[in-house]
């Protein structure tokens, strides 16, 4: 007893989709958290020490111009007392509340002798200063660190950056800029605190959890709605293909989305209408043959029974019955030839032998193999080809059959001038060749469906022939890629046409440009 393989069980595309989503949700918060705990105090750090070292370098260059026109800032009388000019300092005073760059900023500037000569103390709470009014500790911590960073800035070259750290757990980290003016008299520190990304800090190592929380709630809710949205139609199909694979090819999928699953839905209905229709020509190709093929069957037996019991030595009526049995046995050969041949060409067992010849030269030397039968019915096979060579691309002998099924075609449908046309000319994308007859025409009705198998039009009907000549002729020009058509009318004839061409030298052309 066979035993039937366990089939190995996968999360479907609905479940994928849920899990990239919530994966993609999982990834933006883990990235905010990253930005929010490990980026945000370094790129706030870094936005104001720029703010800082702006408003030091402005401070500076006040100064600077000041002391480029003469200007005395300041300067000690007797080596103890500090005389300070007021009207240039009052003055850079409003100029920095003014420009408004900072909200809270400590500012100091001292002299060569490392002590302070102007301060503007906008901070509830300085490091460097230590001007909160509840604090009571010794101020010696303060002046040793406005000390310290004046003589840091004189020997770092005028340039320093730092950060302070309080004097009592109650502060926060305070950033210093320093900048000296271009003689090297004066020293400028500006200063701000770096309490307000610590509390930012802090409220989101509180808010990001809940957060997050949400975030991945709403997240699998979107991601299950999505999933649900998007796989729609695509059990839609699958349930479709079911039916089509059980033999239900009427079956139909609603394709109302404008996006490629809906041109999906477009091309399976159109697959499935191409099925339904390939599954009936096959049920009528199998209907025609059998009945095809009995028919002279059934011929067979019968004159051959007939000459076996009736006949006798009557040479005329036996000859008569053995040419009829012969000329079905022709018929039945014919017929089997062209289906074995069409299942080679549409099954590609028969490959293409694809060489460089001249199509006007194959067009004449088949044109003469129909010398005989039109002189012996009165009729005439006209041959229209230009002066110069055709070449083109293709398997000779596969073209060749082509043509003699489309002048047959043409023989079978003769009008009453008894004239059929073989012809053979250039165009745009090589060289298009066409075979007309006058005969009755196909109606609108039938174009369409000429090249089926084993399809016959309303004004075929009594008439012999296998019915596969046009369709053997379709295989070979769609397995050469050639454009092909029909052009007919009631009443007015009918002109197959393709175009060959020869796709080697085009490309060998265009290689070459």
């Amino acid at each position: 007893m066979r035993q039937t393989s366990k089939t190995r069980r996968t999360i479907g595309i609905r479940g994928q989709l849920m899990g990239f989503l919530c994966f993609i949700c999982l990834l933006l918060v883990g990235l905010f958290w990253f930005l929010s705990t490990q980026l945000l105090e370094p790129l706030y750090t870094t936005h104001i020490q720029k703010q800082l070292t702006e408003q030091a370098e402005a401070i500076v260059a006040r100064m600077d111009e000041a002391i480029g026109k003469g200007e005395t800032l300041s300067y000690w009388a007797f080596g103890s007392r500090l005389y300070v000019n007021n009207t240039f300092f009052n003055a850079l005073q409003d100029d920095i509340f003014e420009l408004g760059g900072m909200s809270s900023f400590c500012i100091d500037i001292s002299d060569t002798t490392l002590r302070q000569i102007f301060k503007v103390d906008n901070l509830s709470y300085c490091n460097l200063h230590r001007t909160r009014p509840t604090d009571t500790a010794d101020e010696q911590t303060a002046y040793t660190t406005a000390r310290a960073m004046r003589q840091l800035c004189r020997e770092s070259g005028g340039t320093v950056v730092r950060k302070i750290n309080p004097p009592t757990p109650s502060g926060s980290v305070q950033l210093m800029v320093g900048r000296m003016t271009s003689d090297g008299n004066y020293t400028v520190l500006v200063t701000t605190s770096l309490m307000h990304v610590a509390e930012a800090g802090k409220v989101l190592s509180t808010v990001l959890p809940l957060a997050a929380a949400l975030i991945f709630a709403f997240s699998m809710s979107a991601a299950w709605l999505f999933s649900e949205w998007f796989t729609k139609p695509l059990r839609a199909l699958s349930g479709a293909a079911r039916q089509v694979a059980q033999g239900n090819y009427a079956v139909h999928v609603d394709s109302v989305r404008n996006d490629e699953l809906g041109d999906l839905a477009q091309e399976f209905n159109h697959m499935a209408k191409e099925v339904q229709h390939a599954s009936q020509m096959q049920r009528d190709l199998l209907a025609n043959v059998s009945h095809d093929l009995r028919t002279p069957l059934t011929l067979i037996k019968g004159y051959a029974e007939t000459v076996r019991d009736l006949t006798g030595d009557d040479k005329k009526h036996r000859d008569e019955q053995m040419n009829i049995i012969v000329d079905e046995t022709d018929r039945l050969t014919a017929l089997v030839s062209s289906v074995m041949e069409l299942s080679k060409v549409t099954s590609g067992a028969l490959k293409c032998e694809k060489v460089h010849f001249d199509m006007g030269q194959l067009c004449d030397e088949v044109s003469e193999r129909y010398d005989a039968v039109c002189a012996q019915n009165g009729w005439q096979l006209k041959l229209e080809l230009p002066d110069e060579e055709l070449p083109v691309y293709a398997d000779p002998d596969m073209m060749q059959r082509a043509l003699h099924n489309l002048l047959g075609n043409a023989m079978h449908h003769i009008g009453k001038d008894g004239i059929f046309i073989l012809r053979a000319q250039r165009c745009t994308e090589g060289v298009r060749v066409e075979v007309e007859d006058h005969g009755p025409g196909i109606s609108a009705d039938d174009l369409p469906y000429i090249f089926d198998r084993y399809y016959r039009s309303r004004s075929d009907s009594g008439k012999q022939g296998t019915g596969l000549g046009l369709s053997i002729t379709k295989a070979i020009f769609q397995q050469h890629g050639f454009r092909f058509g029909v052009q007919s009318a009631i009443g007015m004839g009918t002109t197959f046409w393709f175009i060959m061409n020869d796709l080697p030298a085009n490309e060998k052309k265009a290689a070459q440009e």
